[in-house]
């Protein structure tokens, strides 16, 4: 019998083939190319946009400013500052949790700064009737005789301010927008105040003066479930 002479070296490149051939053959899986360096990189998948979330109803409300005993919607209890017969309206709206509010004015003082803001309870025969004003979240330290002074309740994101300057014609207008919609409560009115704006250092944020006017608005009709 003749023995193979050939060198152990040269049997190397054989057996790894038989190794290879033998791994496809048992459905082992075939390594990928590596890409070559300056391939451009595959696109990232997109994830799914968010779904907006639904507007909120829009909300209306006007009326004429007249003494309460005559007043339906629209009430004036200083009409010295808040004429009889002035007009006011207000329109609600929000999404993506946030709310805008505008109020427009025609018909009071000429050339005159008002504060006004929502308040908690519809408006009734005194200004009081209509509560502090609506806090998205509520001050626990306010009370129905000491109503929240603190900056940390009192500001125009947790309220709704709409603090406004009448032209010579006595007409003006004030909008804004506040991080909030409404849910389980909602503001029922816009009171006027006779302060021309709304004082904001501690102690005293969120003051505005005597009750001037005030206008009946139903902001439930625009709170989300």
């Amino acid at each position: 019998m003749t023995r193979s002479t050939r060198p152990r070296a040269a049997w190397l490149p054989i057996l790894l083939t038989g190794t290879v051939l033998a791994a496809v053959a048992c459905g082992g899986p075939e390594p990928a190319p590596p890409a070559p360096p300056d391939a451009p990189l595959a696109p990232p998948t997109p994830s799914a946009p968010l779904a907006p979330q639904p507007a909120l109803a829009e909300v209306e409300a006007e009326g004429t400013l007249a003494a309460p005993e005559q007043a339906q919607d629209a009430f004036t209890y200083d009409p010295a500052q808040a004429p009889a017969g002035a007009e006011l309206s207000v329109e609600a709206g929000g999404s993506n949790g946030a709310t805008q509010v505008q109020l427009d004015v025609d018909g009071l003082l000429p050339d005159r700064g008002y504060a006004a803001h929502a308040h908690a309870r519809p408006c009734g025969p005194t200004g009081d009737a209509a509560g502090p004003h609506f806090q998205n979240e509520v001050d626990p330290a306010a009370t129905p005789e000491q109503p929240s002074t603190d900056p940390a309740y009192a500001n125009p994101q947790n309220e709704i301010w709409l603090d406004l300057r009448t032209d010579s014609e006595g007409d003006g207008e004030a909008s804004t927008e506040v991080p909030f919609v409404f849910r389980d409560r909602a503001p029922a009115s816009v009171i006027i105040h006779a302060a021309e704006s709304t004082a904001t250092a501690p102690g005293e944020a969120g003051s505005a003066g005597g009750r001037l006017a005030c206008l009946n608005v139903p902001f439930d009709q625009a709170a989300s479930g």
